[in-house]
């Protein structure tokens, strides 16, 4: 991943990841796992269901310290099986 993450913004900072998932009681305990292995911290994700009730959408602040760790964030989102998108 090539981002320009560290010409758009001054670490450390906080970013809000929003993750686009299926509709599953376990999705935000997924995310908020992975978050604790790269970012540790008490998170308190925000969730919103899709119009259908198909998808979920759990956003979370997070406090990022270069570009490579906000890569990796994104990265091991988007390795979650119940993850279909990080925004």
């Amino acid at each position: 991943m090539d981002t320009r993450f560290d010409e758009l913004l001054d670490f450390p900072c906080y970013q809000t990841f929003k993750v686009l998932g299926v509709a599953h009681e376990e999705l935000p305990e997924h995310v908020v796992s992975c978050l604790q292995q790269h970012a540790p911290d008490d998170y308190n994700p925000s969730i919103r269901p899709s119009t259908k009730g198909n998808y979920h959408s759990v956003s979370v602040d997070v406090k990022v310290t270069s570009k490579e760790h906000m890569e990796t964030i994104y990265i091991e989102l988007g390795k979650l099986e119940l993850v279909r998108v990080v925004l």
